[in-house]
């Protein structure tokens, strides 16, 4: 009679007698090969790249123009209560005649006789040759500008959206005549004033009324193309006539910007510090981390901040909204157009895409560029760089940036001061701040930043920009 050893009836593979050292095990006696802290905010930051940045040593760069007589043209801001929608009285200042008026209850008594009109897609708001004696203000929607072309075919010019206006002037009489045809491209909604109720307004006003009459003035004194003091001179003369006699004068309060500033306090144990500092020395990837956080801060910063931010800096003028929403070739060009020497274009990478669909729904090819050792897709040869910081609303719309950089070059330049106290990059430094009785070190992270635009179309924006895709 025979015995068998070895596994009992029935019992599986996976219960076998284990013949070596496990990997679990193994891994007690040895370290394991680890990569430095990741985060996934970090981002390829081309706007920040991309400026030149001047040194500021007094933390604030001031922007010398030429004397411009151009008020106003600002945008206007409106309230909505159900379907009601109302300006507010303040932001009338925007119109070129009532720029810098103060007085809020004139402004408020102004504002109480705008009255609210609905139009359809293709009504017509005025009629080129028809008396002005109106000033619309858009609470919603897009209105174009329409004259007549060379040969008698229709042409639209322009296109106004939420915030602009059109009729300012007929606050210094309604003696003229409409010089384009106004038609709502989409469902608008527009407030407008009719001459007879300004009247009424500045009849209990006397000071409106002068402060209108003083602009009226100011807006015909002898500027050039672009709103500027004209500076006299002759060409083309024979003999001896007089020459005339000029000079460039300057705006007698020109623009200050300063560096603003970003902060975070970084604490770290010193047991921490102490302890766990191989392979890698943990204060260091703390702070490596910190600054790449406030590096992305910084150019959301240029990108969105109300006072320096290029977003909120743009001219009215420089400022075009897209023709049929999604942002198509013709769309940029109008936007190239608009300034010499564009050097850059920066959009969010779902706008570059929607711009790509509007190409090739076209048949057309978006060329690319190389910018720093890489290709990058461009359009007339001007890099369109990717920036995530542009926001993306609600609505699913953005905005295209177009800008000229460079102080040699009259364009957009950064600001920052080098040379700081614990400087451990351009702009930026750490300070140690000290051990509390929790043993728990502080370090003191800044960085000093802002932008300058140093003249208007050195920087134009492509505003409502559809991203969201169109079968």
């Amino acid at each position: 009679m025979s015995v068998e050893t070895g596994t009992a009836p029935g019992a599986g593979a996976d219960e076998r007698e284990q013949q070596s050292l496990g990997t679990a095990a193994a891994r007690n006696l040895t370290t394991t090969t680890k990569s430095a802290p990741q985060m996934q905010e970090i981002s390829s930051r081309w706007l920040t790249r991309m400026l030149p940045w001047v040194e500021v040593p007094g933390g604030t760069y001031r922007v010398n123009r030429r004397l411009s007589y151009r008020v106003g043209d600002g945008r206007v801001t409106f309230v909505q209560t159900g379907s009601r929608v109302a300006v507010i009285p303040d932001e009338l200042a925007e119109l070129p005649l009532l720029r810098g008026f103060e007085d809020g209850t004139a402004l408020q008594a102004l504002a109480a006789r705008f009255e609210q009109r609905d139009y359809a897609p293709g009504q017509v708001i005025v009629t080129a040759g028809r008396p002005a004696d109106h000033v619309y203000l858009i609470a919603h929607g897009k209105v174009e500008r329409i004259t007549e072309g060379p040969y008698g075919e229709e042409a639209v010019v322009g296109l106004l959206t939420d915030g602009d206006h059109f009729g300012g002037r007929v606050l210094a009489g309604p003696d003229g005549a409409w010089g384009f045809t106004a038609r709502a491209a989409t469902s608008t909604t527009v407030l407008k004033l009719p001459y007879r109720a300004y009247a009424e307004v500045t009849g209990r006003h006397a000071g409106l009324r002068a402060h209108v009459e003083l602009a009226r003035r100011d807006g015909h004194r002898d500027t050039n193309a672009f709103g500027e003091a004209e500076v006299r001179l002759s060409a083309g003369h024979v003999g001896e006539p007089d020459v005339p006699h000029t000079f460039v004068d300057y705006e007698p309060a020109p623009r200050e910007y300063e560096l603003s500033v970003a902060q975070t306090v970084l604490r770290v144990h010193s047991r921490v510090a102490d302890l766990y500092n191989q392979p890698m020395n943990q204060t260091e990837q703390q702070l490596r981390l910190t600054v790449q956080v406030l590096r992305e801060r910084q150019e959301h910063e240029l990108v969105n901040n109300r006072d320096f931010g290029l977003l909120h800096n743009a001219d009215h003028g420089q400022r075009i909204s897209t023709h049929a929403g999604p942002p198509t070739p013709d769309d940029l060009d109008e936007l190239l157009g608009m300034r010499r020497d564009t050097t850059h274009l920066f959009a969010h990478p779902k706008a570059i895409a929607a711009f790509g669909r509007e190409c090739n729904r076209r048949g057309l090819y978006v060329g690319s560029v190389e910018v720093g050792g890489h290709r990058l897709p461009a359009w007339r040869g001007v890099p369109l760089l990717p920036c995530g910081k542009i926001p993306v609303s609600e609505t699913r719309t953005s905005a295209i940036i177009a800008m000229r950089v460079g102080e040699e070059n009259q364009g957009v330049v950064g600001l920052f001061q080098t040379g700081l106290p614990d400087e451990v990059e351009p702009g930026l430094n750490v300070r140690f701040m000290g051990i509390n009785d929790q043993a728990v070190a502080s370090y003191l992270v800044s960085t000093y930043y802002s932008a300058a635009v140093l003249v208007p179309d050195a920087l134009g924006v492509l505003e409502n920009v559809e991203v969201s895709r169109r079968d």
